[in-house]
C-alpha cells in the first residue's frame, strides 16, 4: 500500500539527559503473566459471566429462526406466547449478565492498574541513585503521567473488552456451526481480507506508536528543562533556541500522530468491506443451499442474523486491539525499569571507620569525556571539607561521588575502607546524606514530612530538628503547629522554609558524613549565615562535605579543596591557601572584596 511515510525522527538528539529504557518484549510478556497470575480467578469469572451473556443472546435468533421455520411449513399456529416468553427471559438474563460483565471488567481493570501504578512507583524508588538523576525530570515524567494515562483506558476498557470479544466471537461461530454448519465455512470467505489488512496495519502500529510516545516524552523534555532553567536563558537570552527546539520537538511529535491516523484511517474502511463480505457471503451462499435444500429457511435466517451479530464483537476486538497496541507501548515504557539491574552492592560489605578516601578517581557523563580527572582526597572524621571553585570545575560531580550517588569510573572511592560503589544503598545512606539545592514537601502534615527520615520520632526530637535549623519560630506559630497540613492542596510553604524542613529531616536521620551542596542556596545570605552557624553546632563532630560559591563557609572550614578541570589544583585551610596567593586566594579577594 502507498501512504505516508513516517517522519524520520531522532528521539536522543538534541537532548543530553540519559533516558530511561523501554522494556523488551520478553520483560513486557513476563509482566502481563505475573498480572494474570494475580487476578486469574477475577479474569477466569469475568469470561464465564460473559459467556453466560453470549449465550443468552443468541436466544434471540434461534427463536426467530424456528418462528420463520414454522411459517414455511405452513404452520396455522406459531405458539408466540411460549416464544415471545422465552425471548423475554433471554433478554432479561442477558442484561443482567451484560451488566456483571461491566463492572466486573470495569474492577478488574482498576486493579491491574493499581498494581501497574505501585510495581513501577517501587521498582523506580529502588533504582541505583545515580539512574534517576542521569534519566532528568522530561522521560520520568512523561511515563508517570502520559504513559500511565494511556494505560488507565487500557485497563479499565481494553483489556477486559478484548477478552469479552475473544469470548463472544467464539461462542458465536460455535453456534453458527450447531445450527448451520455450511453457512460456517462462508464466514471464512472474509478472513483473507481482514488477514491482510490487519498483518499490514499491525506491522507498522507498534513502531509508530512508540516513535510518537517517544516524541512526546521528547517534547515533554524540553519544556520541563526549559522551566527549570528558565532563569539561566532569561539571563543568557537563550529563550528563542529554546522556543525553536520545543517547537521542532512538537513538529515531530505531530508528524508521528499524523502517522499513526493515517494507519487508523486505512484500517477502518477495510474493516467495513470485510462485514459487508461476511453478511454478503452467508445471504448469498445460504441462498444457495436453501434452493438445493441443504439447509432451510429458518437456519439461514438463524445463521444470518448470527452473522450479523458477529460484525459487533469483531469491531470490538479490533477497536481494542488498537488501543492495546497504543497501552503496549506505554506498558513496554514502565516496565522497562525492570530492565536496569538494581542495586548489586555486597549487603555483607561495611565500612570500618568513618575516614572517606578519593584514589586516583576518573568521572564522565558520557563515554570518553571526563569530569573529574585523577582526583585524590583524604578526608578525616570530624573534617568539615569545603569544595569551592568556578561553575562548571566539578565540585558537585565529586560532592556526588563522595555520596555515593556515583560510581567513578576509574579509581576508588571508600568509606571505612569499604568501596561506596560496592555496599548497598540503603548501607550507604545510612553512613552519608546528599542535601543538595533541590528540596520536596511532601503532601500531609508536618509532621509527616519529618518523619521521612526517622519514623519512631517523638514530638519532642521533631522541635528540637526545626529549632536546629531555625525553623521552630515559624512552625511554632501554625494554628495546628506539626498537624499543620503542607504541600499541594495544604499551606504553600516558602522555597527557604521547605529547605529548612529538607535540612530538619537531616538532622533527625543523624548520618555521620554529610554532603552540603548549596543546602542553603535558597536563603537570604545572613540568613544563611545564621543557619549554617546553627548547623555547625547541631553537626559537631561528624564529616561534612559542603560545596559552596559563598565563601563564608570555606572560611569556616578546617580544610579547603579548590576544584578546577576537574582537578584539585589547591588543598589546605583558609589562611594558607589565603597566604600562598593562588587560585582561592584570588576568589576571596573577588568575593570578599
Amino acid at each position: 500500500m502507498i501512504g505516508v511515510a513516517p517522519p524520520a525522527y531522532d528521539p536522543a538528539a538534541p537532548t543530553t539527559a540519559t533516558t530511561l529504557p523501554v522494556g523488551a518484549t520478553a520483560t513486557v510478556r513476563a509482566y502481563v503473566a505475573e498480572l494474570f497470575r494475580r487476578h486469574r480467578r477475577a479474569f477466569f469469572l469475568l469470561i464465564a459471566v460473559n459467556a453466560v451473556a453470549v449465550v443468552a443472546s443468541m436466544a434471540g435468533p434461534y427463536l426467530l429462526g424456528g418462528l420463520v421455520e414454522r411459517v414455511s411449513d405452513g404452520a396455522r399456529e406459531l405458539r408466540l406466547g411460549p416464544t415471545i416468553g422465552l425471548f423475554v427471559l433471554a433478554l432479561a438474563v442477558q442484561a443482567v449478565f451484560v451488566r456483571e460483565v461491566r463492572l466486573r471488567g470495569a474492577v478488574l481493570g482498576e486493579r491491574m492498574l493499581a498494581d501497574l501504578r505501585e510495581d513501577f512507583l517501587v521498582r523506580s524508588v529502588g533504582l541505583p541513585p545515580g539512574v534517576l538523576e542521569r534519566a532528568g525530570t522530561g522521560d520520568l515524567l512523561s511515563r508517570i503521567t502520559t504513559d500511565i494515562d494511556r494505560l488507565g483506558n487500557a485497563m479499565r476498557e481494553a483489556v477486559p473488552q478484548l477478552s469479552i470479544g475473544i469470548v463472544w466471537v467464539v461462542l458465536l461461530l460455535g453456534g453458527l456451526a450447531v445450527t448451520a454448519p455450511p453457512l460456517a465455512a462462508s464466514v471464512l470467505l472474509a478472513l483473507p481480507i481482514l488477514v491482510v489488512v490487519c498483518r499490514w496495519y499491525f506491522k507498522r502500529a507498534p513502531a509508530g506508536y512508540c516513535s510518537e510516545a517517544a516524541g512526546y516524552a521528547s517534547v515533554a523534555a524540553a519544556l520541563a528543562e526549559s522551566v527549570d532553567a528558565g532563569r539561566t536563558i532569561e539571563a543568557h537570552r537563550l529563550g528563542a533556541r529554546r522556543v525553536a527546539l520545543s517547537e521542532r520537538r512538537i513538529k515531530e511529535w505531530t508528524a508521528w500522530e499524523r502517522y499513526t491516523l493515517w494507519l487508523r484511517s486505512v484500517l477502518f474502511p477495510a474493516l467495513n468491506a470485510t462485514h459487508t463480505t461476511v453478511l454478503g457471503s452467508v445471504l448469498l451462499l445460504g441462498g444457495v443451499f436453501v434452493l438445493h435444500g441443504r439447509l432451510d429457511v429458518g437456519q439461514l435466517t438463524t445463521g444470518a442474523l448470527i452473522a450479523q451479530m458477529l460484525v459487533e464483537p469483531i469491531n470490538l476486538i479490533l477497536r481494542w486491539y488498537d488501543e492495546v497496541q497504543v497501552a503496549q507501548v506505554s506498558l513496554a515504557r514502565l516496565v522497562g525499569v525492570r530492565d536496569i539491574e538494581p542495586d548489586a552492592g555486597d549487603a555483607a560489605l561495611a565500612p570500618s571507620g568513618r575516614e572517606v578516601h578519593a584514589d586516583e578517581v576518573r568521572f564522565g557523563y558520557l563515554q570518553g569525556v571526563d569530569v573529574l580527572r585523577q582526583v585524590s582526597l583524604e578526608v578525616a572524621p570530624g573534617t568539615r571539607l569545603a569544595l569551592v571553585g568556578p561553575s562548571g570545575a566539578g565540585k558537585s560531580t565529586l560532592g556526588r561521588l563522595l555520596a555515593g550517588i556515583y560510581a567513578p569510573r576509574d579509581g576508588r572511592i571508600t568509606l571505612g575502607g569499604a568501596e561506596l560503589s560496592r555496599m548497598t544503598a540503603e548501607r550507604v545512606r545510612s553512613h552519608v546524606a546528599l542535601v543538595n539545592q533541590e528540596h520536596h514537601v511532601f503532601v500531609g502534615s508536618l509532621r509527616d514530612n519529618l518523619l521521612l527520615a526517622r519514623t519512631g520520632a517523638e514530638d519532642a526530637e521533631l522541635w528540637a530538628a526545626l529549632a536546629a535549623v531555625d525553623a521552630d519560630g515559624w512552625a511554632r506559630a501554625l494554628e495546628e503547629g506539626l498537624d499543620t497540613e503542607v504541600g499541594s492542596g495544604g499551606l504553600a510553604l516558602t522555597p527557604a522554609q521547605a529547605q529548612q524542613i529538607a535540612l530538619a529531616r537531616l538532622v533527625l536521620a543523624d548520618p555521620h558524613t554529610l554532603v552540603l551542596d548549596e543546602a542553603t542556596s535558597l536563603l537570604d545570605p545572613r540568613a544563611a549565615r545564621h543557619l549554617e552557624r546553627s548547623l555547625a553546632r547541631v553537626l559537631d563532630g561528624r564529616t561534612v562535605v559542603a560545596i559552596a560559591h559563598r565563601l563564608h563557609t570555606a572560611h569556616d572550614a578546617d580544610v579547603i579543596a579548590v576544584v578546577e578541570n576537574g582537578r584539585i589544583s589547591e588543598l589546605g585551610s583558609h589562611h594558607d591557601l589565603v597566604a600562598a596567593d593562588g587560585a582561592y586566594a584570588a576568589l576571596w579577594r573577588s568575593w570578599h572584596g
